[in-house]
Formats: C-alpha cells, structure tokens, sequence
C-alpha cells in the first residue's frame, strides 16, 4: 500500500479523529473484534445520527446501542453464554441488526440462516450446528417450529418499532460484561446451489482486518453517508456490507423485501450515495428506470454502487454505468476465500467482462489440472491465498488446497498486468464434442443482443457429442407464444451469435422462460435448468 493510498484510507476510516480513535479503543476493551465494537465507537462519536431506516422509521446510533445491550441481557438471561450456537433468521430490518449486536455483546456463535431455505435444509443445519437457540422472524416461525430443536426468540418490528422482541423484557441489562466475547466464530453459510448450505468460518484477527483494508482502501467509501443495503444480510455480501457502514458511521437504509422501484425511490428520496445490491437486483432496478423513463439525474447523488454475491454480466454493467454514471464497483469473492478482486468503473469501461485486480493482501494463482501454474492468459482453475480465507466448513471438510492456495472452483485468466477475468465454475465447463466450452463467453454473446434480458447456458447430455449446448433465455416481451415463432426466434438468435462464436459454441438449443431460477444470493439454479421438464 503506497503512503499515498494508506493516507487516503486511513483518513476515510477516521483514523485522524482523536474523538473517534479513542471511543474506538474503549469499545474494543469491552467488546472484543466484534461489530459491536464498530457500532459501540459509532454510537459514542455520533449518537444521534440515524444508523438504520427501514420500514418502521429510523433508529439513532445510540438507540441501537441500548437497544442491543438491553436484547444481549435478555438472551444472557435465557441461558445464552459466550459460544452459545444461535441462528438468527431474519429478513433486512433493525432486528437483524439488534439481534445481530445482541448476539455480538454476547459472544454467541452466530449461525446466519437464509430465510428462504426449506425446513428439511434448515434442520440439517440447525441439527449439524447444534442450535439452542434461533432469532426469528414473526412469519418465518412456521419454518422452524417443530423443524428445529431449539428455542424460538420472536422478532416483531411492526407490533411495536420501539422494541423489535416482543417476548422479551425491555428493562434488563447487561452489568457486567466479558471483555473480548468472542470464543468461537460466526458462521456464514455458502450460497450454493445445490442441497444443504455448508457453514464456514473464520477468526477476526490482525490478518483477515487486513484483508478487510484492502476493500476499504479499493471502494472509496466515505464516513456519514447513506447506504442503501438491497443485498441480503445474512448472506456474506450483504453482512460484510453492514460492517463497512457500521466502522463509517453510515446510515444504512434496509427493506424487508426488495423491490427495484422502492430501491430506486430511496436512493432519491434519501440521497444514498451508496447502493449495496447483487447483479439480478440491478438488472431489476435498470428494468423499472427503462419502463418510468428515469433520467441520470434520478441517481445523480449515486457515488458507489457495490456489487457481488454472483457473476455480473458484462451487458449489466455497461447498462447500469449509462445509467448512473461510472459509480459500479463489482467485487468478486467467495464465501470460503472472502474478497478476491475488484473491477473498478476504469476497469469495466474498458471491458465489462472484467473481474478487475486482486485487492491488496491477495494472491491468485492460475493453475492446470495437475496444480501448476500457467502462463499469463491462458485458462486454468483459480486458487486464492489471503488472510480472509475461512478457518474450515463446520462439517469437518474443507477445499482443495494448492499449498498455501485454496481452489476456488472457478475458471479464469490473469492477463500480463495481473487483471483478473472469471469463466464461470469448473463444473459448469461444457464438453462437446471434445471442445471445451464456457458457458460464460456464450451468454455475453446472446447478452448483447437487444432484446435478451438474461441467459443461462448449461451443457445436456447427448448421444453424439457427449453433451451440447443449451441456452436458456428471457426475452424483453417474454416467451414466444407459438412453436412457429419459437423456431423464428432461435434462428434470429443463432444468427446474432455467429459472427462473436465458433460454430461448436452457438447453442443447438434454446428454451425460453419468463425469468430463471435463482437462490437468495442471485445465482443461477443452473442444475434445474439441464431438466427440460423443469424449464
């Protein structure tokens, strides 16, 4: 980090305040490396500032602070101990946040549960994690009673906004508490796709801090602005997101569900100069301003919009910079190796495909299949090697290391300038024919067509080829209504590919949906999509 780079960031963090310094040593003797300790110094260098928005009003820094305090009696009073393995099942509102301190102040090993998981998946991972006790939301209880073997905490905003948790007491509190609470660590499950999520982990120590800079020092966030979180916070974008406002003192502006005319109508209405989102909720936000005709000048105080928690395609991102300026920042990451790299608005001006350079503290490497790296542009499986990797899934297992390097389970490249660009999964690799095909490079080619929303290309099997190629597509005025218009539509379509594919690479077959799966985080259910009955 140059001295240069380090002053900037270090000036953005308030490193400089001497107010802010010292309320930030005292919160951390009490608190430990928690994010209490980020809201504890928040509230104590600007307690009157409005931290959350949300569908029940505002609350201060400082009532949050009470507030939390107040909830972390409570639950010590239900038995909760530091290390205590608590799921917190909540959508984007001040209970999360409440319960998410609460459990801090505790020490509790917080488990962060997807609202939208099943109730046998939720039970594998209550029953693996060996949850006591589970944070949930009023209409979610259905999910878990009598699926999950522990005890239910109630969360209710809108029975009464002056106190989240209906069941329990407002006026306990906390006399003495531990200092540096946290004996084991957080779990944030993987977003995959496929059965059960996993749960990972990892220590807050100096190095993953470190880790954690290199965002800060990348993203030019400013302390005090507003920030609109459209990302959900259990998942390790929309959680990581929470922290950077928590050490910046943002406001954070959440919404129990998100809807792209709302999300555009608080970024005016509040003038957000942040936006935290996945890439499916710009499409959706880009898809609402198209139909009201918005103008630029609707997100003319826009100064970042954070992406991540799946693929950005390139189309999105030039479409999102046309529409609110050169603001997009598009982090890519994993929940295993937390934040790899970053394409900046400079980097997807010049190629929107672009993955962008590792952060500081970073290393990828680009590897054959029998471990060794390849030359600079030359397409390989990715291994990370940062501070932030995780310590372990909760299971036991772990991924493939190279070293001191973790398989990611991705494709890329690295050009001679160290740029990163990102292929898709390994296992999404298609082979026919005895040609391999990337999925990634197809759906950028059917993207830049004009009336194709989005795409999903995933490999069949075949008889002839071994597999072949399948485009799954959502067209702007949905799904052609007869098989004659269909066939039109697909000869339009392979016509538009030719000049940008090989002949083995334009797909022999299409299938048009009215939008296509995705889990909470916004990544394609592609398994569902190689099931023709399932389209």
């Amino acid at each position: 980090m140059s001295l240069q780079s380090l002053a900037s960031t270090a000036r953005r963090l308030g490193v400089f305040d001497p107010i802010r310094t010292s309320v930030l040593g005292a919160a951390a003797l009490v608190w430990g490396p928690s994010i209490a300790t980020a809201y504890a110094a928040a509230a104590g260098r600007h307690p009157l500032r409005s931290a959350i928005v949300d569908d029940h009003g505002r609350l201060t820094y400082l009532d949050l602070e009470r507030r939390s305090t107040r909830i972390a009696a409570a639950l010590r009073a239900r038995g909760l101990r530091a290390g205590s393995p608590v799921g917190l099942l909540c959508r984007n509102h001040r209970g999360f946040v409440e319960a998410n301190l609460a459990l801090a102040k505790i020490g509790a090993r917080v488990v962060y549960l997807n609202p939208a998981l099943p109730p046998a998946q939720l039970r594998a991972v209550a029953e693996r994690e060996a949850l006591q006790l589970v944070v949930v939301d009023r209409d979610l209880t259905d999910r878990v009673a009598g699926v999950v073997p522990a005890q239910l905490v109630v969360v209710d905003p809108a029975v009464d906004p002056a106190w989240s948790f209906p069941g329990l007491p407002r006026n306990q509190w906390l006399i003495q508490p531990p200092r540096t609470l946290a004996s084991d660590d957080p779990v944030v499950l993987t977003s995959g796709t496929t059965g059960a999520p996993k749960g990972t982990t990892r220590r807050p120590d100096a190095g993953a801090a470190l880790g954690a800079l290199g965002v800060l020092e990348a993203i030019p966030y400013e302390r005090g602005e507003v920030m609109v979180i459209a990302a959900p916070l259990f998942h390790a974008w929309g959680l990581s997101q929470l922290l950077v406002a928590a050490t910046m003192a943002d406001t954070v502006v959440l919404r129990s569900r998100f809807d792209p005319a709302a999300t555009l109508s608080d970024i005016e209405a509040l003038g957000a100069q942040v936006l935290v989102a996945v890439p499916v909720m710009l499409r959706r936000m880009l898809d609402v301003a198209r139909a009201r005709d918005a103008a630029v000048a609707d997100l003319a105080g826009l100064r970042i919009t954070a992406s991540s928690g799946s693929a950005m395609p390139g189309v999105l991102a030039t479409e999102w910079m046309e529409l609110a300026g050169p603001t997009l920042f598009s982090l890519y990451g994993s929940t295993e190796v937390g934040q790899v790299s970053l394409a900046t608005p400079d980097h997807l001006r010049v190629d929107p495909s672009s993955a962008g350079a590792p952060l500081r503290g970073v290393e990828v490497r680009v590897l054959d299949d029998d471990g060794r790296p390849v030359p600079a542009g030359r397409v390989g499986r990715l291994a990370i090697a940062s501070a932030m990797h995780m310590d372990g899934y909760t299971d036991g297992g772990s991924k493939e290391m190279a070293g001191a390097h973790m398989l990611i389970g991705d494709l890329g490249r690295l050009t001679e300038d160290g740029e990163l660009f990102v292929l898709g999964r390994a296992d999404d690799m298609i082979i026919s024919g005895g040609e391999n095909l990337f999925p990634a490079v197809i759906e950028r080619a059917l993207l830049a067509i004009d009336d194709v929303v989005e795409v999903a290309v995933v490999g069949v099997d075949d008889d002839r080829f071994g597999q072949r190629v399948r485009a799954v597509v959502v067209l702007a005025d949905g799904p052609p209504r007869t098989a004659a218009a269909e066939r039109r539509r697909v000869t339009a379509l392979q016509a538009g590919v030719a000049d940008e594919l090989a002949p083995h690479e334009v797909p022999r077959e299409f299938v048009f949906v009215a939008e296509l799966p995705r889990n909470a985080a916004g990544k394609v259910l592609r398994r569902q999509l190689t099931d023709a009955i399932t389209c």
